[in-house]
């Protein structure tokens, strides 16, 4: 097959947290998240209105889990930048339908992948002949196969137990340039590949092989300016952050235009760089902004909402943040990359129905 090569298989100051509880077996070592959480409750918007979205914690890797008897645990005292187990520059975050975790660490040059129901992680770098040089973006399929997308042109497939599978460097006949971002569509099985250079968005089966394209420079709606980050929502939409326009750009599954929001400017509701894009259950979309170092939320029509952090170190705030994903559950992560976190927010739903 064309593209792929096939190997074998292979505000204030936190307080320590507990990792997740989980039973010991002897013949492997077990991991635990590394979990850090604020002393006081934080929401926005502020008190006294209702929350639309609660901080959760802040992870910043994994830890060996130490106790004693069947059940493990760790505690967690912040990590270094020593520590191969920590997030460096955490750029991509996804989950899958098991609450398994994969971070894309640009620093690392790896992918951390933590399998809650064993307490397993694994440090994802590429095949036995071939290394991960810039892995950006993350995504899972229903199969819980990781996709793994590295900016040299390549985009890795592993199965669910992390074990390689191929790499890809061709959708079709066209040559990947730089592959960014990330979505899976279950009901489709088709995994949309982001290339930024190229304009344009490959719709890929699970075997590698292309179904379709689309895209192509420009400013028109329907067109793509240097996009990088890409969500599927589950009415069967793509949002693209289309980042040199300064826009999101909304698509259905087949590449068909379906409108765009946003525009240049530094204030509320403005774009300076649009990067991660999630959309939760009720329509909301929430865009990382890297300049602003925030991000924004918009009605699906792209009226502005409310807008979560700004630049600093504390928690609720953000150091040129990158990826973003919504998981099954209803909680937000965003990649704090230059704080060397995800930060975890938990959304709430039917927020404007409670309201009325």
């Amino acid at each position: 097959m064309a593209g792929i090569d096939n190997h074998a298989a292979h505000r204030r100051k936190g307080l320590p947290w507990l990792g997740l509880l989980l039973f010991a077996t002897a013949c492997s070592p077990k991991w635990a998240v590394r979990v850090t959480q604020p002393e006081v409750a934080l929401q926005w918007p502020f008190q006294p209105a209702r929350a639309k979205l609660v901080y959760e914690k802040s992870l910043t890797g994994f830890a060996r889990a130490k106790g004693s008897g069947s059940v493990w645990r760790a505690v967690v005292y912040g990590s270094g930048k020593d520590d191969a187990n920590s997030f460096l520059l955490p750029v991509g975050v996804a989950s899958g339908s098991d609450s398994r975790m994969a971070v894309a660490d640009l620093g690392r040059r790896c992918v951390h992948l933590f399998l809650p129901a064993q307490q397993l992680y694994i440090k994802v770098e590429g095949s036995k002949t071939e290394r991960m040089v810039s892995p950006v973006g993350v995504a899972f399929d229903e199969a819980l196969r990781l996709y793994v997308s590295d900016s040299t042109g390549r985009v890795f497939a592993f199965d669910s137990k992390g074990e390689f599978l191929f790499a890809l460097r061709k959708a079709g006949d066209e040559a990947l340039q730089r592959p960014t971002g990330l979505a899976y569509s279950p009901p489709r099985k088709l995994l949309y590949i982001v290339d930024t250079l190229a304009n344009r968005v490959h719709a890929i089966r699970p075997d590698g092989t292309l179904a379709f394209s689309f895209g192509r420079r420009g400013e028109e709606e329907g067109s793509l300016n240097f996009p990088t980050h890409i969500s599927w929502s589950a009415p069967g939409e793509l949002f693209i952050a289309d980042s040199l326009d300064f826009r999101i750009e909304i698509f259905d599954e087949t590449g068909k235009p379906l409108g765009s929001f946003g525009h240049h400017g530094d204030g509320s509701g403005d774009l300076a760089m649009p990067k991660g894009v999630a959309v939760d259950r009720d329509g909301v979309v929430y865009v990382v902004d890297g300049i602003f170092d925030n991000v924004q939320l918009f009605d699906r029509k792209g009226a502005f909402l409310l807008t979560l952090g700004g630049r600093g170190v504390d928690f609720g705030e953000f150091w040129l943040p990158t990826g973003a994903f919504i998981s099954d559950s209803g909680e937000l992560y965003v990649c704090d990359t230059y704080n060397h976190r995800i930060q975890v927010f938990r959304i709430a739903e039917r927020y404007a129905a409670n309201e009325s």
